[in-house]
């Protein structure tokens, strides 16, 4: 592996790790969170959240990769002048789009709680709405850190949202509770737009310090207007805001959609606004643990495919997409297999207590369906990130859009049809990565000139894989349920995967090198 595709690794690493534990934090803040507002809370607090995920997405998902591309393109042509007028001029368009977009939602909170048809929403709304511009201005110093393929501020900052959460969030939702289950949730969102200034007050010292280690000694390159970075970065952006707003947008009808047409099959609302909570607030917050390492790789594989293109160089380009889409099947193969098969002793880990043995066995049977979704997630944005960095951003859009289209028919159909209710949102989440999956994988090879490598994205990672789910599912049988025979079995469900990935050559020793190697490049 040359030094580019190490770079990659570190960056999957740094990130990867500490986006792991990001969201297992982000677990264990829902745990508390969920006795703090109980489940018709809970449910209260995901009705907001899907709204404010779709307004963010809107406002910020484009332009901060956008950014890292260019900022990256223009370092690898010894231009480091222009890559700091581009975050320039990106910042200028992320605080002035967060306050258009946190005004509109403060303004039409009201409507937004007659769309999702809870009228306690409305005090949630207010107090997400500030996030919006906070995080916009937060994603632009992220954009144009990680385009010097530096993946440890990012890093930090993400680590500051998720204890700030616990620290912060926690308690205000628990004062809030005290006056009824409303002021409950919007205690909880508030609590996360405070942490949410304290990750920009972060970055912004971050750059202040890089900027005087920094500075610029030579004017650019090729003087290029503010005129023209804006539209290049609009021009890139757009598909790919496009594209990341499929999935909040799918999220944001779900909360209106899914508990009202288990209503249609004959569930009482209270009800269904619980096995909605459970699902979206339990279950996808698990499988989004695992999915932390999914953003990695796209975060890293952007600026990374950039830069090779930037160069002209077909050899690197080869070489990080097939790195990239071999990383992503090494992470989730055996996520997928490994979450599917302890459904049940996981979710017992976080939520005995919390769940009736009833919701309890609900909740295994949904985990146990939608981990299947990690491995199609994670091959989805890894190829969706290569052909970003190759400047085919439109062609993700298209295909999740594909997606998503079949997944909102299907859980319409699914969850309003009785003794199915909740568990069609599992179904059509599987077929909504895979019909994305599959045109991604085919242009990806197209674009980098590369065949389908089956045996380095499919065979290898999944035998690995599979022989890790014979060894636990052993182990399952075997053992008690309880706290520790949990822990033995993804321990050695962990050493089982890495011994025969390494025996099968899935995984080999510059993998280790580069992952292991924490450095991050420093480009000025």
């Amino acid at each position: 592996m040359e030094g580019q595709s190490k770079s990659i690794a570190k960056g999957i690493s740094v990130l990867g790790v500490t986006g792991v534990l990001c969201k297992f934090v982000g677990v264990l803040y829902s745990i508390p969170l969920a006795r703090i507002l109980k489940p018709e809370g809970l449910g209260l607090f995901q009705t907001v959240f899907p709204t404010y995920n779709l307004f963010l997405t809107i406002s910020s998902a484009g332009l901060p990769v956008a950014v890292s591309r260019m900022v990256a393109h223009y370092l690898a042509q010894k231009d480091p002048a222009n890559a700091r007028k581009t975050f320039s001029v990106a910042l200028k368009l992320l605080g002035c789009i967060g306050f258009f977009f946190s005004f509109i939602m403060l303004l039409s909170n009201q409507l937004l709680t007659r769309l999702v048809g809870v009228e306690e929403a409305a005090k949630g709304f207010v107090a997400i709405a500030p996030c919006v511009l906070i995080v916009c201005i937060l994603s632009a110093f992220r954009g144009y850190i990680q385009g010097h393929q530096n993946m440890l501020p990012t890093a930090i900052s993400q680590m500051i949202e998720q204890i700030g959460k616990v620290a912060v969030s926690l308690p205000l939702a628990a004062v809030g509770m005290n006056r009824g289950i409303e002021y409950g949730a919007a205690g909880a969102l508030w609590g996360i737009t405070l942490v949410e200034i304290a990750a920009l007050v972060y970055m912004i010292v971050l750059y202040a310090v890089h900027r005087k280690k920094h500075p610029l000694t030579a004017p650019p390159a090729s003087p290029v207007t503010q005129r023209s970075l804006s539209r290049q970065l609009v021009k890139i952006s757009v598909p790919i805001t496009v594209s990341a707003c499929i999935i909040p947008l799918s999220q944001f009808i779900d909360s209106a959609l899914m508990v009202n047409r288990m209503v249609d099959a004959g569930l009482s609302r209270g009800t269904a606004t619980s096995l909605y909570g459970i699902f979206s607030g339990m279950v996808i917050r698990l499988i989004n643990i695992p999915t932390a390492l999914a953003l990695a790789i796209s975060m890293s594989l952007v600026p990374a495919v950039s830069a090779a293109k930037a160069i002209g160089s077909r050899e690197n380009i080869i070489r990080e997409t097939n790195t990239g889409l071999r990383y992503a099947a090494l992470i989730g193969f055996p996520c997928s297999i490994g979450m599917s098969i302890l459904a049940k002793p996981i979710l017992q880990i976080f939520y005995t207590g919390t769940l009736t043995p009833e919701r309890m066995q609900t909740a295994a049977e949904l985990l146990q369906i939608s981990a299947l979704t990690v491995f199609l997630f994670t091959m989805v944005q890894a190829s969706s990130s290569i052909l970003q960095g190759l400047h085919h951003q439109s062609i993700p859009m298209y295909t999740m859009i594909a997606g998503v289209s079949l997944k909102i028919l299907l859980n319409y159909t699914l969850i309003g049809t009785p003794g199915i209710d909740i568990h069609g949102g599992p179904i059509a989440s599987i077929v909504c990565y895979s019909t994305a999956l599959i045109p991604n994988l085919i242009y990806c090879c197209k674009y980098a000139e590369i065949r389908c490598r089956w045996m380095d994205w499919f065979i290898r990672p999944g035998l690995a894989a599979l022989g890790m789910g014979l060894a636990v599912y052993g182990l399952k049988v075997i053992l008690p349920e309880n706290f520790l025979s949990t822990l033995i079995m993804i321990a050695v469900g962990i050493c089982v995967y890495l011994g025969l990935a390494w025996m099968d050559h899935a995984v080999d020793r510059n993998d280790l090198q580069g992952i292991l190697s924490f450095r991050g490049r420093r480009n000025s």
